[in-house]
């Protein structure tokens, strides 16, 4: 007789989970896995790190996944290693060998060519990406042997620094836009230098203001009680804390979570400085109740609501 392992329900879970993700599993794979300790009902990773890749993905749950698209957008932190002199049909240590050269390059040459790539710059997506091409990711295409043009894309290398240099492996950190492919960027930095390169390693080590040091890996989260990993759940409200805050009363809250525009000129309410997205609370028990834009003329337009209890 076969006994059936009983499978725990699965329960609303809001907040955020800083994953140090392992190598070899996709995004999605290590969203599922978390999910699964949680018992959450509903998740959603903040952009897509290749398998071959470590480090932070932050994992929204409930409510907070309603507010996943700004790290989308926010600013990523790499560290990276380059590995001179081979090129691969992926850029980085899944794909074939393409071509190896001799690295004969100097400590010096290597800054210079750093620094052609610091600020804007434009970036030919690789065929080995999720970007889509008629409802298909270009990697499948990839996979069957296709090329397909692609348009260069703007970003911005906000920063790029040479951690260290031994022959063949370039050390770099990497503070670039949203959009940008380190894989691309090593390529290109190794075409510049004459020798061709593909990443050996790349890790993320931050998203807009969410740092890796507070992250944790499956393994850990595997080991602990229900209780301890709901413990380690930032708020929903992590995700807005670059944004400035603003308190509602009872009476304007109802109204705000009815998605109706407010004209605060008239009200006791301490407002920014400065016209943007703002996140909103109830100012009686500080419940967090979306996010908005405050206007000109002092108009609060609601933007995304939280379901409040």
């Amino acid at each position: 007789m076969t006994t059936q392992i009983k499978k725990r329900p699965r329960v609303p879970v809001h907040g955020v989970l800083l994953l140090d993700k392992p190598v070899g599993f996709s995004s999605n794979d290590a969203l599922i896995k978390a999910k699964r300790f949680l018992s959450a009902m509903k998740g959603g990773h903040t952009g897509t790190l290749d398998p071959f890749a470590t480090g932070l993905l932050p994992l929204c749950f409930g409510e907070a996944t309603k507010f996943s698209q700004d790290l989308l957008e926010a600013d990523k932190t790499y560290t990276t290693v380059v590995h001179l002199g081979i090129t691969t049909t992926t850029g980085d240590t899944e794909g074939e060998i393409l071509e190896q050269k001799t690295v004969d390059v100097t400590l010096s040459s290597i800054e210079q060519v750093l620094k052609q790539f610091i600020g804007p710059i434009r970036q030919v997506p690789p065929m080995y990406s999720a970007l889509k091409r008629d409802g298909k990711p270009l990697y499948e295409y990839a996979r069957a042997g296709v090329t397909l043009e692609r348009e260069a894309r703007d970003v911005v290398i906000h920063e790029l620094e040479l951690l260290s240099f031994a022959t063949p492996l370039l050390t770099l950190k990497v503070k670039c836009s949203k959009g940008t492919y380190v894989r691309v960027l090593g390529e290109d930095i190794g075409a510049a230098l004459g020798c061709g390169a593909h990443l050996k390693e790349l890790r993320r080590v931050q998203v807009g203001h969410l740092v890796l040091e507070k992250s944790i890996t499956l393994e850990s989260l595997e080991s602990m009680s229900e209780q301890e990993r709901l413990a380690l759940l930032d708020p929903v409200d992590a995700l807005l804390s670059s944004f400035p805050s603003l308190r509602l009363s009872d009476e304007l809250a109802i109204r705000f979570l009815h998605g109706q525009r407010l004209a605060l000129g008239r009200e006791a309410i301490v407002l920014p400085e400065h016209l943007g997205r703002v996140r909103v609370y109830r100012d009686t028990d500080g419940q967090l109740l979306g996010s908005a834009q405050l206007q000109e003329f002092q108009i609060l337009a609601p933007e995304r609501l939280i379901k409040t209890q």
